[in-house]
């Protein structure tokens, strides 16, 4: 085993021990703790992309918001803030993938990083409102975004010809997505049936609107953790970097993490509101 793939193992061993441990505490206040400094990390990676002079310390001012929201459970009243996250992916940045983004010194840039740094709170506000519906819940979601990027990864090795977004990310192919989102629709539809599982996304999807809501559900899901993984890809490339930071041995920086999960959840807490 190389040094760079054995790093990256135990780097993601590491990180879902801590999940995992975090999540089955039940204490709010650990969990809040954990969620603020790794929130904390991805916007300082993002300003960073952004080449924003003084990240850090522009990402301790949103770090004491985002502390402000959730350690007073203010979150608890937030759809507005899901809603707009998920209406900034819908008119702005899914559509930059096609368009391009704008040069690193203009205002352009200065004004797509304020709106990319409300996605990255709300996504972590959203951790937090899933979470108070439950562990296993938030779990739940956050397992679909891993299903369909290892399924679009094996698939993609697999079957892979036709590129998704070659000025993006090469390695990215239409088969790959084809297979996550296949890998996505069969293991949350199995999930659905075990009892244990009963308390999830996928289920209360399945249970409030049948089969094609499911369907619907989790294709939306899936398409939505391809745009967010693609625009942090596309940021690393207009900023001529491999990975947001070294934070992560082996696996880069806590933003090439939870690109995907970016715009996942916050839909996903919209659909719960609604379920």
């Amino acid at each position: 085993m190389s040094n760079t793939l054995r790093a990256r193992v135990v780097t993601a061993l590491v990180l879902l021990a801590i999940l995992l441990a975090v999540l089955f505490t039940q204490s709010f206040i650990v969990f809040a703790i954990t969620a603020t400094v790794f929130y904390a990390a991805a916007a300082w990676e993002s300003f960073r992309l952004f080449k924003i002079k003084h990240p850090i310390e522009v990402a301790a001012f949103w770090t004491i918001a985002f502390v402000f929201i959730v350690f007073e459970e203010r979150f608890v009243g937030a759809p507005l803030l899901f809603a707009l996250c998920s209406a900034i992916w819908v008119v702005r940045l899914f559509p930059s993938l096609a368009l391009g983004l704008p040069p690193l010194a203009s205002f352009g840039n200065h004004l797509l990083n304020a709106i990319y740094a409300i996605t990255i709170l709300g996504c972590f506000v959203a951790i937090a409102a899933l979470y108070r519906h439950g562990a296993l819940y938030l779990f739940s979601v956050m397992a679909l975004v891993w299903i369909a990027d290892i399924g679009a990864y094996f698939s993609g090795k697999a079957f892979g010809k036709h590129k998704l977004a070659p000025s993006i990310s090469p390695g990215k192919s239409w088969e790959g997505a084809i297979g996550g989102w296949i890998a996505v629709l069969i293991l949350a539809a199995l999930s659905t049936e075990i009892p244990a599982l009963a308390d999830t996304f996928a289920t209360h999807v399945q249970v409030k609107w049948n089969w094609i809501g499911f369907v619907l559900v989790m294709s939306l899901v899936v398409a939505a953790s391809i745009a967010g993984d693609l625009f942090e890809s596309q940021l690393k490339r207009r900023a001529q970097v491999k990975d947001s930071s070294n934070l992560l041995p082996g696996h880069g920086g806590v933003l090439d993490r939870i690109d995907a999960l970016i715009p996942v959840l916050p839909l996903a807490v919209l659909f719960d509101s609604w379920l």
